[in-house]
C-alpha cells in the first residue's frame, strides 16, 4: 500500500466556446484535457492497487484543476464580467458534495460493519475533516505525530486530503483573481500581466518553501497546502501564457508525446513517496503542462487523438467519482481479506468494483444534481442543497460518535475490581468484579493510551537544545526529594505512567525526554544523524541535570521473533552517566508482534485468548542485559517480562485489561496496574 495517497480529480468543468481548433487558445473545449484527467486517474488507481506506490498523478490533478479554474476567471476579468464569487462557491459545493456524501456514508456503513472498533475514532475524525475540507491538515498532524495511532496509512478516507487542498485553493484562487482585478482597475493595467506576476511570485515562494519543507519534514510537506500551492500556480501560469505560445504543429505533436511519456515514467523511475512534493514534483507537473500546451494538433500522430478518444473521455467524466471510490474499496477489501496488498485477481476485482461504483455515482448522483435547475434560481436554494448534503453525513456521524462516547464513559466508571489488570497475575488473586464488565480500555479509545504525564517541562527543566523540546514531567521540581530521568524512544517513555505514579506518591520528580524510534543509545552509524545528534544532546542534558537515576530500555526485541539484543552503542553511551555517579536502570524491552494485538483482541472480543502468543516466539529465554549489569557498576537491570508475558504466553488481555494499544506499545491503562510490581523492583534495584 502506498505510504502517501493521491489527489482527487478536478471537478471544475472545462471552459466551452471560442474557436473550434488551434493549439494555443484555452477558451475552446479541450477534450485532450479531459483525457489527461482520465490518464492521471488511471495511473493513480493502477499504482495504488497493484504497485503500492505513488504515481505522480496527484500533481497532474492539482495542475489541471488550477488550469481550468484560471481559464474561467481570467476570461471573466478580461471581459469585465462580474466574478460572482459567492455564487461560484455555492455552485461548486453543489457539484462537489453529492458524490462526497454518497462515499462518506458508504464508508461509515462499511466501517461499522467491517472495520475493527480500534479504527473508528480515526474514521470519525477524518470524516469531519473531509466535510470541513481540512483533511490534509489532519493527516499532516498524524504524519508528524508518532503518538497518533498510525492507522492513517490504512484509512479508507485518507485520500480526501487532496480534495481538502483543492477546496482551500478553490476558496483562495477566486479571491486572488478579485484582488488582481481590483489592482488592474486602479493601475489601469491589463488583468493578464497582473495575474502572471501574481501567480509567478506565488509559484516561486511556494516552490522554495516546498523544497525546504520536503528536505526537513517530508511527511508533513506532502499534506501541506503551502507546499502544494506552486503546483496550482503553475497550472494558472500555463493557462495565462497559453495564448502566447504559438508553436508549429510538428513541435506540438512531439511535445504532447513527451509529456505523456514523462507522466507514465514518473512513478516508475522515482520513489516519489520520499521526495515529493519538492522540486521533484516538477516532473509530472511539467509533463502535464506539456500535454496542455501541445493542445489539439488534429494530427493522426498526435497524443491528443488518443486522449480525445471515447474511452478516455468517458473515464475522464467519471474520474472524480473513480478517485473517491477506489481508495475505500481497496482499503476495506484488504481489511476484510486480511491482506497487506492486492494481487492480480483481487486487484482487478477492486478496480472493477470501483469503476462500477464511479459510473453509477456519476450517472445517478452527479449528473442529475448538476443539471437540476431548482437550486440555480437563487443563492439560498443552492446553499440549502449544500447544507442538506452536509447534514446527511453530520447527523448519523454525530449519533454514532455519541454512542461510542457514552460507552467509553461507562467503561471509565468501572472499578479496579472490574479491571484488575496485572493484579490478576498474583497466585492468590480472586476476581471480584462484575461478570458483565467490559474490557478496558475500549478499542475505540486506544488513541488516548499513551503514557500519562502532568505536562510539558517548565522553563527550569526545559532543555536549552531545541532538539529536546519533547521534555515532559510528572511531579514538582521545587519540592521533589528525588529526580528520575527517562531517556529513549516510546518503549522507554510508555513506562512514565508507572514512574509518574511513584513520583506522585513519593514526592519525586519524573522527567522524560524522548525521540520516536531513537533508542538510547545505538552505536554511531547504526542510526540516522538526527537520532545520533539527539542522543548526544540528551546525554549532555542528563549530565547537566544530574538526576538521582536514569531509566531507559536496555535491550531491543524484534518483530515476532525471540531475537533480542543490547544496542551496540549502549555500554559506551551510558558510561559517561555512570562515571558521573548517575545510576542507570535498564529495563528489558517488551515483545513486538507482526499483528496488531489490540485489533486482534477487538476482533475476538468473545475469546481474546485466540490472540495469545507463545512467549518463546517473541522473547529470548533470558535477558541479555544480565551479564552486562553484573559487569558494570551502577547499571541496574529490571525485568518486567512476567507482568507482560505471564507463564508461557504473551496474552492480549490480562485481568480484563487490554495489555497493548497497538503492535508493540503497552496501554497506559495496563501499565497503571503494574505500578506495585514496578515500584518494588525499581526500589530494589537502586536500594531506595
Amino acid at each position: 500500500m502506498a505510504s502517501s495517497p493521491p489527489t482527487v480529480a478536478p471537478t471544475t468543468a472545462p471552459a466551452t466556446g471560442g474557436t473550434p481548433s488551434g493549439g494555443g487558445d484555452p477558451r475552446r473545449y479541450r477534450p485532450e484535457v479531459q483525457g489527461l484527467r482520465a490518464l492521471a486517474v488511471a495511473m493513480v488507481v493502477v499504482y495504488h492497487v497493484w504497485l503500492g506506490r505513488v504515481s505522480g498523478g496527484v500533481d497532474v490533478f492539482l495542475l489541471v484543476s488550477a488550469f481550468l479554474l484560471t481559464v474561467t476567471f481570467a476570461r471573466r476579468l478580461e471581459a469585465q464580467q462580474p466574478l460572482a464569487l459567492v455564487a461560484y462557491w455555492l455552485n461548486l459545493l453543489k457539484r462537489l458534495l453529492p458524490a462526497v456524501v454518497v462515499v462518506l456514508l458508504s464508508v461509515l456503513a462499511a466501517t461499522a460493519l467491517l472495520l475493527p472498533s480500534s479504527r473508528w475514532r480515526a474514521v470519525f475524525d477524518q470524516t469531519w475533516a473531509s466535510l470541513a475540507y481540512r483533511q490534509n491538515w489532519e493527516l499532516a498532524g498524524n504524519a508528524v505525530d508518532y503518538y497518533a495511532l498510525d492507522h492513517s496509512a490504512a484509512s479508507p478516507l485518507q485520500h480526501f486530503w487532496s480534495l481538502s487542498i483543492q477546496g482551500q485553493v478553490f476558496l483562495l484562487w477566486p479571491l486572488l483573481f478579485a484582488g488582481a482585478g481590483a489592482l488592474a482597475a486602479v493601475t489601469r493595467l491589463r488583468p493578464r500581466p497582473v495575474l502572471i506576476i501574481l501567480f509567478g511570485a506565488l509559484f516561486a515562494v511556494s516552490l522554495a518553501f516546498s523544497v525546504w519543507q520536503t528536505g526537513t519534514d517530508q511527511a508533513a510537506a506532502y499534506f501541506d497546502t503551502r507546499a502544494r500551492l506552486w503546483e496550482f500556480a503553475l497550472g494558472s501560469l500555463v493557462a495565462l501564457a497559453l495564448p502566447y505560445l504559438v508553436l508549429p504543429r510538428s513541435v506540438r505533436v512531439v511535445l504532447g508525446w513527451v509529456g505523456v511519456v514523462m507522466m507514465l515514467a514518473c512513478g516508475i523511475l522515482l520513489q516519489v513517496q520520499q521526495q515529493f512534493p519538492g522540486f521533484v514534483a516538477l516532473w509530472p507537473t511539467l509533463a502535464a503542462a506539456a500535454v496542455i500546451v501541445a493542445g489539439r494538433t488534429d494530427s493522426p500522430a498526435g497524443v491528443d487523438r488518443w486522449l480525445s478518444s471515447r474511452p478516455f473521455l468517458r473515464l475522464g467524466g467519471a474520474s472524480y467519482a473513480l478517485y473517491l471510490w477506489h481508495w475505500p474499496v481497496l482499503i476495506i477489501w484488504l481489511v476484510v481479506a486480511g491482506k497487506e496488498g492486492a494481487g492480480l485477481l483481487d486487484g482487478a476485482a477492486v478496480v472493477t468494483a470501483s469503476l462500477v461504483l464511479a459510473v453509477l455515482t456519476t450517472r445517478f448522483v452527479e449528473e442529475p444534481l448538476r443539471s437540476w435547475s431548482w437550486p440555480s434560481v437563487g443563492r439560498r436554494r443552492t446553499g440549502l442543497v449544500a447544507a442538506v448534503a452536509l447534514t446527511l453525513v453530520a447527523v448519523p456521524l454525530s449519533g454514532w460518535e455519541y454512542r461510542v462516547q457514552a460507552q467509553e464513559t461507562a467503561v471509565g466508571q468501572q472499578t479496579r475490581d472490574d479491571n484488575p489488570g496485572a493484579e490478576a497475575l498474583h497466585p492468590s488473586f480472586e476476581y471480584r468484579g462484575a461478570e458483565d464488565a467490559l474490557v478496558k480500555p475500549l478499542a475505540s479509545s486506544l488513541g488516548a493510551e499513551w503514557a500519562a504525564v502532568d505536562g510539558p517541562c517548565p522553563e527550569a527543566l526545559m532543555p536549552a537544545d531545541p532538539q529536546l523540546a519533547s521534555c515532559v514531567r510528572t511531579g514538582d521540581e521545587a519540592t521533589a526529594e528525588r529526580a528520575v530521568l527517562v531517556l529513549g524512544d516510546s518503549h522507554s517513555q510508555m513506562w512514565m505512567t508507572a514512574l509518574g505514579a511513584m513520583a506522585e506518591a513519593n514526592d519525586w520528580l519524573a522527567v522524560s525526554v524522548h525521540r520516536p524510534n531513537c533508542r538510547f543509545v545505538d552505536a554511531p552509524g547504526s542510526v540516522d544523524a538526527e537520532c545520533q545528534a539527539f542522543n548526544d544532546a540528551v546525554r549532555a542534558y542528563a549530565l547537566d541535570l544530574a538526576p538521582d537515576a536514569v531509566l531507559t530500555v536496555g535491550t531491543r526485541t524484534d518483530w515476532s521473533s525471540p531475537a533480542e539484543e543490547i544496542p551496540a552503542g549502549f555500554e559506551a553511551g551510558i558510561t559517561p552517566l555512570l562515571d558521573a555517579g548517575i545510576p542507570v536502570v535498564a529495563l528489558r524491552d517488551t515483545p513486538r508482534f507482526e499483528e496488531d494485538m489490540a485489533e486482534c483482541t477487538d476482533r475476538h472480543a468473545a475469546d481474546p485468548s485466540v490472540c495469545d502468543v507463545p512467549a518463546a516466539e517473541v522473547l529470548a529465554p533470558s535477558s541479555p542485559l544480565l551479564p552486562l549489569a553484573e559487569r558494570l557498576p551502577g547499571l541496574e537491570h529490571v525485568d518486567l517480562t512476567d507482568v507482560v508475558c505471564a507463564g508461557a504466553t504473551c496474552p492480549g488481555v490480562v485481568g480484563n485489561v487490554r495489555v497493548y494499544m497497538d503492535r508493540d506499545h503497552l496501554s497506559k491503562t495496563y501499565v497503571e496496574t503494574t505500578v506495585p510490581v514496578f515500584e518494588e523492583r525499581f526500589r530494589a534495584a537502586l536500594g531506595w
